[in-house]
């Protein structure tokens, strides 16, 4: 019997830098102390956040690290998990690295990516046949750049490496990357039409689905929320077609029932971090499909991982044991 969720994707060190305001091009401006390093990605967070929900169940990684410091910072801090195998984590290379800009004036943040060793992540580094796992889980779609390649036959060779997964006997699930472009249309319904569980949020879904999620004024069109599930339910997506946002949770089941659920009302000063949320909600969903519930009990959990990594700056730090964080999400409904 199939047990565990394999997370596949990219590894990433962020490196936050604290500046006093954006400067324009051409100016400057001071980096302050308080630089700090993370791990990041769709991988690290996903994985340390199931972890943290559930330290009993099966976990794998499979991506890539490079041969430097930062790889070993990645691995040591997954180490840190007795129930997270990385004996398929490939070294070779630069590690990926994200150096984000913090402004403290603005509290926006701008960030600067570097592939390195994730954009090299391809099929021939994920093995079916020795996968014991009941999911099969992989983001960033639009950011690793080997499986964001054209397929003749299935569109991408992500969609492939989600075919055969399914055809292995694996449930599978995709996360998407928010990206200024207009690559959604091209990359993502192909992986779609191989997918049982699609997790994603609202800008996401709307670049993917063409269906306006957010208006110009900044406000979620939930009117409209319905339509991109059931169109992503076209483009394939099997199970759960699942969008989430600062407003709530929604999605379309297997049997095409709708869940609204929405976001807790946090207390002020909650809020300590929003780095991961988007991750640690995924996880929740994905830890729900694992042990079998329903779609609602889903987004549930989904939305009480959210909160507790909301409530640390870090993206895994506030991630507590699944019993805990429902008891929180239920203090706070």
């Amino acid at each position: 019997m199939r047990k565990g969720i394999t997370v596949a994707g990219n590894m990433i060190i962020d490196i936050l830098y604290p500046i006093n305001g954006l400067p324009a091009p051409g100016e400057l401006t001071t980096i302050l102390d308080g630089i700090s390093r993370a791990t990041g990605g769709a991988l690290c967070n996903v994985v340390i956040d199931l972890a943290r929900l559930d330290n009993n169940i099966p976990l794998y990684a499979i991506g890539r690290v490079g041969t430097d410091q930062e790889g070993d910072n990645i691995l040591n801090e997954l180490k840190k998990y007795r129930n997270i195998d990385i004996s398929e984590v490939k070294r070779e290379g630069i590690s990926s690295f994200t150096s984000v800009m913090a402004d403290i004036v603005t509290k926006q943040r701008t960030f600067f990516h570097y592939r390195g060793a994730n954009a090299k992540l391809d099929i021939s580094d994920i093995d079916f046949s020795k996968m014991n796992s009941r999911i099969f889980h992989i983001g960033y779609i639009l950011l690793l750049d080997a499986l964001d390649m054209q397929d003749e036959t299935y569109g991408t060779k992500m969609a492939r490496l989600l075919h055969d997964a399914k055809k292995s006997g694996i449930m599978t699930s995709i996360d998407v990357v928010s990206e200024a472009s207009d690559r959604f249309k091209k990359l993502v319904p192909p992986a779609m039409k191989y997918t049982d569980f699609c997790i994603i949020n609202e800008i996401e879904a709307q670049n993917s689905t063409g269906i306006t999620l957010r208006g110009n004024d900044g406000r979620l069109k939930k009117e409209n929320i319905p339509s991109a599930l059931k169109e992503m339910k076209n483009m394939g997506v099997s199970r759960w077609a699942v969008i989430h946002s600062p407003e709530g949770g929604f999605g379309l089941d297997e049997n095409n029932e709708y869940v609204d659920i929405p976001s807790l009302n946090l207390p002020k000063g909650f809020i300590k971090g929003t780095v991961g949320a988007g991750d640690a909600f995924c996880s929740g969903v994905l830890y729900a499909a694992h042990e079998q519930k329903n779609l609602y009990k889903a987004i549930e959990y989904g939305t009480a991982c959210a909160a507790c990594s909301l409530s640390e700056p870090g993206a895994s730090d506030g991630v507590l044991p699944i019993k805990e964080a429902l008891e929180l999400y239920n203090n706070l409904r």
